[in-house]
């Protein structure tokens, strides 16, 4: 199913006699749920951009590029830099905002500009009883009673089909610089990324790739990158270049057209080396200043059996025979299933995906 509207996809919802799948570009989706194909890129094209503002609003079904270009002639941008999975998960196709937003797909900038759900003002989503739901609006103080702008994005269209989102977007700048600091190992990578961004000196990215370097990203006015690069390099050393492996680290380059399972770890940073030593992965990339980490490992493994216990929780990105999701403590998944039974009673959306 394709609607065009969003009186059409609540009509389309009301009417399943069974499970839902929710696409909207077919990008970046996670496991395999069954159930009829309910697409969202008929609902398409930005309905308000006031670049005054720093505002947009576009429909759920809007491909990411269109956006992104539009954003561009401004000079503005998505600051938290969303990342492009097709090459991890062999996929084809253009990413939609909707999409982005029901994975809070955030890259890098992550760790100085926040997760994609930071920029969300407001939604129009779909619910499990086919009702149109607004919340939230086009400023960012104007949401009142529950926050259901940040609960749908990251549920994975488990909650609702996104119809419309508003975004705060943010000026582009005008520099970068990345400083690279060659020959570190995993625990020193860590600890001097801890330091760039405990520094003063508004570390954008921060990333280590194991063999390849440890990265600190500066972001501004070109006087202010050299000058904050500078003084960056007088703290750790290295050396500083233009630009940095950002797009390939964001995207998970390294895993491209590699065979294995793929796992994403979101841990505090300073267990993270502890943590990939125990993995036994064949591929390692560290984000967020370790507090994400890309693991590749053997197809078929289980990582969560094989880390055992610890603080965060192991996703799996691309690969069979375990659950996608880290299943949740008991009380943590009470409280999820009673979201469930509130806003998707019938239990049809993305069915068996989160649990």
């Amino acid at each position: 199913m394709r609607p065009e509207t969003e009186s059409e996809m609540a009509e389309a919802v009301r009417g399943a006699a069974g499970p839902l799948v929710v696409r909207g570009g077919g990008t970046r989706g996670l496991g395999a749920p069954a159930g009829e194909v309910l697409e969202t890129g008929g609902l398409s094209g930005v309905t308000l951009y006031e670049p005054g503002a720093l505002t947009l609003v576009a429909r759920a079904g809007t491909p990411l590029v269109e956006i992104e270009a539009l954003l561009a002639a401004e000079g503005q941008r998505l600051a938290f830099e969303v990342p492009d999975m097709r090459g991890l998960l062999g996929r084809q196709g253009h990413s939609t905002i909707g999409g982005v937003m029901a994975a809070n797909a955030s890259g890098p900038r992550r760790v100085q500009a926040g997760a994609a759900r930071d920029f969300l003002l407001g939604v129009r989503f779909v619910d499990g009883r086919g009702t149109i739901v607004k919340n939230g609006g086009r400023v960012m103080k104007n949401v009142t009673g529950y926050d259901l702008v940040k609960l749908l994005a990251g549920s994975h269209g488990t909650l609702g089909v996104l119809s419309e989102v508003s975004l705060k977007v943010l000026p582009a700048p005008a520099a970068q610089a990345t400083l690279v600091l060659d020959g570190l190992s995993d625990a020193e990578a860590v600890t001097a990324m801890a330091r760039a961004l405990g520094s003063p000196y508004d570390v954008t990215g921060a990333a280590h790739w194991p063999g390849r370097g440890t990265f600190l990203r500066i972001e501004g006015l070109a006087a202010q990158v050299a000058y904050r690069a500078g003084r960056l390099q007088a703290l750790l050393g290295g050396r500083i270049e233009e630009q940095g492996p950002w797009e390939q680290i964001r995207d998970v380059a390294p895993f491209h057209g590699q065979p294995g399972d793929v796992w994403r770890l979101s841990v505090k940073p300073s267990d993270a080396p502890g943590l990939v030593a125990k993995a036994g992965a064949i591929g390692v990339l560290y984000d967020w200043g370790g507090g994400l980490v890309w693991l590749l490992v053997a197809p078929g493994t289980d990582l969560r059996a094989r880390l055992g216990a610890f603080q965060g929780h192991a996703t799996l990105i691309r690969g069979t025979g375990q659950p996608v999701f880290q299943p949740e403590p008991a009380p943590v998944a009470a409280l999820t299933a009673g979201l469930r039974a509130e806003f998707d009673p019938r239990g049809i959306f993305n069915a068996g995906l989160m649990g």
